[in-house]
């Protein structure tokens, strides 16, 4: 039986999250023809679940255009404050960002995709902007093979099912048995190195973040293969990015 076909499972919960998650970095207002679209609902289903979100103060409108308010960050606080890694990693990311002039990020794992949670912006080096919910394929992230090499066979498996034919680039990897080994090595040597395989010119290095021993999180450095070489992520790049892993590492186990 499905998930929708479940006696538990409430459709109109469901639906409301679909319209919620329509809003994008990219698309932040929205006319009810496109959510409509986004979400894959009626115009007649989108407009009453809209308004109804419009009437609980997580969406605003004026008459024709819709978007998120703040107030949708509550949905997640209870999740954010709980894990306290934003608050824990955001100093270790800005330090890092500065000494090493590029951009630094956070994230988790969420199923088969990683899910920023914070992010230090050097400058704009992709060409979709990257914000706090961002998500990416793990698969083709340099912290997405960071969070997979932490995970028991059994959920590794799983999120390595259904693998696309063709990865985001031509540089992508998306053989499930190249993977496994990309992803044994990453878990030997501690740390992860995706090259142009998210995006074309754009490296990234990302490290373990640990919380009681078990990886929890993962950072990232990235950069542009055009101004930094593959020798200088390795040499210059991965001691400092693996003392901020360690040190966020040491700081949430603090915080239990």
């Amino acid at each position: 039986m499905s998930v929708e076909g479940r006696e538990e499972f409430v459709q109109s919960l469901a639906r409301g999250l679909r319209v919620l998650t329509a809003f994008t970095a990219e698309s932040r207002e929205q006319t009810l023809s496109d959510v409509a679209r986004a979400s894959g609902l009626t115009r007649a289903t989108s407009r009453r679940l809209l308004h109804t979100l419009v009437e609980l103060g997580y969406v605003r409108t004026d008459g024709k255009l819709f978007a998120l308010t703040p107030r949708v960050l509550e949905l997640g606080y209870g999740f954010l404050s709980g894990l306290s890694l934003p608050e824990v990693a955001q100093p270790h990311l800005e330090r890092l960002s500065r000494d090493l002039g590029e951009s630094t990020s956070a994230s988790v794992l969420d199923g088969a995709d990683i899910v920023y949670v914070a992010r230090v912006p050097a400058r704009r080096i992709m060409t979709v902007a990257i914000t706090i919910g961002t998500r990416f394929p793990a698969y083709a992230t340099s912290m997405g093979r960071v969070l997979l090499a932490g995970l028991p066979p059994a959920a590794l498996d799983e999120a390595l099912a259904g693998l696309p034919e063709q990865g985001p680039t031509a540089a992508t990897v998306t053989d499930a048995d190249a993977l496994r080994t990309e992803i044994a090595v990453t878990r030997e040597r501690g740390w992860a190195l995706v090259d142009q395989e998210l995006e074309n010119g754009l490296r990234s290095l990302a490290a373990p973040v640990r919380r009681g021993g078990r990886v929890v999180a993962a950072i990232n450095v990235s950069t542009a293969a055009a101004t930094t070489p593959l020798e200088r992520l390795t040499g210059d790049f991965v001691p400092p990015l693996l003392a901020a892993a360690t040190a966020i590492s040491t700081e949430l186990d603090l915080v239990r």
